[in-house]
């Protein structure tokens, strides 16, 4: 894996409007998008699409403890500072190999030992705070308002906390929720909401909201103020006090104290990008790059990182049949998942919540059941490798030991759940395990979190995160829509980075057959639904979330799955529509995969493939049988001639899926 590097790169003196030093235009470089910043007795933006306003004047600050409020009554000090990048940035671990890093900075240095940068890129604007301080100082809290021109609809997802939690506590949750689309003024004031959101724009336009290089600081929650079409962002408060407690074979963390501050610091530091992605069709917000071209870059080789697919236990309950021992959580079970994903070809091999004793929060005790000395051995014999599952509150206690103990066994790295929180604690808490990770060459999986907002760039062996509401919910949540929520992630949640969804589930199930089953869990929507969501989603380390015995009953959806690649040369955003339906063509070498998904609604549709170029070219189909409509797993395999006018036709079942996989002939 190479270092990020700068392929192309110039700097040049941008022509500001200035009046009295204290009205600033910033364009982007194609020059659709235009921010006004104005600094008075506050600092306040604005964001314009080709003359069409996306946000009104939006007021922004940090206040510190001492009573000292960054952008307001702010002096400038010294001559705004502009320039312009066009760089490449290698991406070695992501949906393509290079990324085009093309924007227009203004930096505004001001009196009091603080600047403010914005950026502005044709894909949309980001600020962020700057501190140059050499002192300590606290954050108590920040302004970051995002002023909308009318009651415009919103994509929201609310923390999982029932509405009868008060604001407060609902900072500790599992970032794993359905959207509700709804306007601004219909939010439910009694719950926080989670980003990124999507808002509805003028002329079918979108607008998406995340941070990104949260390295060092509390995520952005999203509420309404009191005045009408506009949010604010919320901090969850400073962790002063965490204890372990009980819930399940787990042991959690849960808070006991809280700060009357969002954030502490030893000296200078840069805070948080706030991100406004701008679209004018939502193919846009489906293949976007924001989050990770504002990330900090990696430092150091990370050219052992591994990324791949796992065989893994825990959604299928390591249900096996037709074996002669107890399945459960045992070296014989584990071995017959080692052989099968070598078999396969299958890299990762996962010990999910089980291995050790979870009650005691321990990663060195483990149970009598597991000799993991022997399945290491055994697995790398089969050239698999082994990924562990660990809590917060185990792994946390000692990151350092756990990672050397485990690396110097052959462990390739860890799944680390249920931190639940992203205040300032648990987000350095992030960044530290990663680093530690990677000085033992070892992967991490974050589950029970926040989403990306660009580590996976600065660390590459943080390699997927959760914070989705993916397949694992349909173990027993029985009235969730997962079909439809399946058309709506890749235009919201998948803006701020990967997500670990865990499909691949061969039990499918129609709207009207699907049940929620803990034991023996199935998928709502098409069995080609499912192979699809392996190009669609994005996910450098992509489960295989079935039984084993489950797949060798299909073997051709398995080899399918098994030579899917996880990550990409080249990605292209083909159709779709938020909640609706999506196409995405992605490249690896010469070989491109095309997946389409469709909601509860039949849909036929042409895709344009007239990017593969010059040439002849075959297709590989998965496609909805002519049943799938009632017999859910009903699928067609076929090898098909792609026309010399690269139109292609599909049709989806409801509910169904779609993928092609195209090479030359």
């Amino acid at each position: 894996m190479k270092k990020n590097i700068f392929i192309t790169l110039t700097v040049s003196i941008l022509s500001l409007n200035v009046v009295a030093q204290k009205n600033f235009t910033l364009k982007s470089p194609d020059g659709k998008i235009e921010t006004g910043v104005l600094v008075n007795k506050t600092i306040c933006y604005h964001v314009s699409h080709e003359g069409d306003l996306m946000l009104d004047k939006s007021q922004i600050s940090m206040k510190l403890n001492d009573g000292t409020v960054w952008g307001v009554e702010a002096k400038l000090s010294g001559v705004p500072q502009t320039k312009t990048i066009n760089a490449t940035i290698d991406a070695p671990v992501y949906k393509r190999k290079q990324i085009k890093d093309n924007y227009n900075e203004l930096t505004l240095k001001f009196k009091g030992d603080y600047m403010l940068i914005f950026r502005a890129y044709n894909d949309g604007i980001a600020y962020r705070f700057v501190s140059t301080t050499k002192k300590t100082f606290i954050v108590e809290n920040e302004q970051a308002e995002f002023n909308f021109p009318t009651d415009s609809k919103i994509y929201v997802t609310y923390t999982n906390k029932s509405e009868d939690t008060p604001l407060d506590l609902q900072f500790e949750n599992s970032f794993e929720q359905p959207y509700h689309n709804i306007k601004i003024s219909e939010w439910n004031k009694k719950r926080y909401g989670q980003t990124p959101v999507v808002v509805e724009g003028a002329n079918g336009k979108k607008i998406c909201i995340t941070d990104a290089d949260m390295l060092n600081y509390p995520g952005m929650f999203m509420y309404p103020t009191e005045k009408p079409n506009v949010l604010k962002a919320v901090f969850a408060p400073y962790v002063s006090k965490e204890e372990q407690s009980q819930q399940g074979n787990a042991a959690h963390v849960s808070v006991i104290e809280r700060e009357k501050y969002i954030a502490k610091y030893d000296g200078a530091t840069t805070f948080p990008w706030r991100a406004i992605v701008i679209s004018e069709k939502d193919t846009q917000l489906a293949d976007n790059d924001m989050v990770y071209r504002l990330a900090t870059p990696s430092k150091g080789d990370f050219s052992w990182v591994k990324p791949g697919k796992v065989a893994w236990d825990w959604w299928n309950d390591w249900n096996l049949y037709g074996v002669d021992f107890k399945t459960g959580v045992n070296n014989e079970t584990y071995k017959y998942y080692i052989d099968f994903a070598s078999k396969y070809e299958i890299e990762y091999v996962i010990l999910d919540d089980g291995w050790s004793d979870g009650k005691k929060a321990d990663l060195f005790f483990v149970v009598p059941a597991i000799n993991l000395p022997d399945l290491v051995a055994y697995a790398q014999s089969k050239n698999v490798e082994i990924i562990l599952w660990a809590g917060y509150s185990a792994f946390g206690k000692d990151m350092e030991s756990i990672c050397k103990h485990y690396s110097e066994m052959g462990i390739k790295g860890f799944k680390v759940d249920f931190m639940d929180r992203d205040d300032q604690r648990v987000v350095n808490f992030h960044y530290r395990a990663a680093e530690i990770a990677a000085r033992y060459k070892l992967l991490l999986d974050f589950h029970g979190t926040y989403k990306p907002t660009g580590l996976q760039r600065t660390y590459p062996n943080v390699i997927n995160f959760e914070a989705v509401h993916g397949l694992e919910q349909l173990k027993w949540n029985a009235r969730d829509d997962q079909v439809t929520h399946d058309v709506i992630i890749p235009f919201i949640r998948q803006v701020a980075g990967p997500m670990d969804y865990t499909q691949g589930a061969m039990r499918n199930a129609t709207k009207n057959n699907y049940r929620a089953v803990y034991n023996e869990p199935m998928s709502q929507g098409t069995r080609s639904r499912q192979l699809a969501e392996y190009v669609i989603f994005e996910s450098p380390l992509s489960m295989l979330c079935d039984a084993p015995t489950n797949y060798m009953a299909e073997p051709e959806c398995t080899e399918y799955i098994s030579k899917v690649p996880t990550v990409w040369d080249n990605t292209i955003a083909l159709n779709g529509e938020i909640g609706k339906y999506v196409t995405i063509a992605r490249q690896k070498g010469d070989v491109w995969y095309v997946g389409s998904m469709t909601n509860w609604d039949a849909r036929e549709l042409e895709i344009d493939l007239s990017f593969l170029g010059e040439g002849s070219f075959k297709g590989e189909v998965f496609r909805d049988g002519v049943n799938a409509r009632r017999t859910a797993r009903d699928y067609k395999k076929e090898t098909i001639d792609i026309a010399a006018n690269r139109k292609l036709k599909i049709a989806m079942a409801p509910g169904g899926g779609y993928v092609v996989v195209i090479s030359r002939k």
